[in-house]
């Protein structure tokens, strides 16, 4: 009997080994994966607020699967004229690569891309006069960039 449970483990590891498939089953994605992605993609404070929690916490968020990688604001400077984008760009790239891993990209993307300029305008709304104004129009250039190429 002994020898038999030997050769089937040896057996099933040599399958696990050979086909690249590990034994455990995959975990579940919860059902609500969608609506959550949709939550936190949206273009008010309330929705920047739940992601940025969430970002926070991110093992609480595990069993989604979520890709969480971002460069920022790619090859444009994170903090443009020491204007704090940077984090208003990792959740557009939250939202980009998510819609993208779902296939939903294009359904997508006007809505992701508003939001990061709404996100970008809540910047600005720190700052007054000339400030205000180039932090604006900062703001602008990158919502145009990613709406003409993101």
């Amino acid at each position: 009997m002994r020898r038999r449970l030997a050769a089937l483990a040896v057996g099933a590891a040599s399958l696990t080994l050979g086909l690249g498939v590990t034994a455990a089953p995959a975990a579940a994605v919860p059902a609500d994966k969608a609506q959550v992605l949709s939550r936190w993609t949206q273009t008010d404070v309330a929705s920047y607020q739940a992601w940025a929690s969430a970002d926070a916490n991110r093992g609480a968020w595990s069993a989604y699967g979520f890709n969480w990688t971002t460069d920022y604001c790619s090859t444009s400077p994170d903090n443009p004229l020491g204007f704090p984008f940077k984090t208003s760009c990792a959740r557009h790239d939250f939202g980009y690569r998510n819609y993208k891993e779902a296939g939903t990209f294009s359904a997508n993307k006007a809505r992701l891309d508003s939001a990061f300029y709404a996100d970008l305008k809540r910047v600005c709304a720190r700052y007054s006069g000339a400030t205000k104004a180039t932090c604006d129009g900062t703001a602008w250039t990158y919502y145009q960039a990613v709406d003409k190429l993101g």
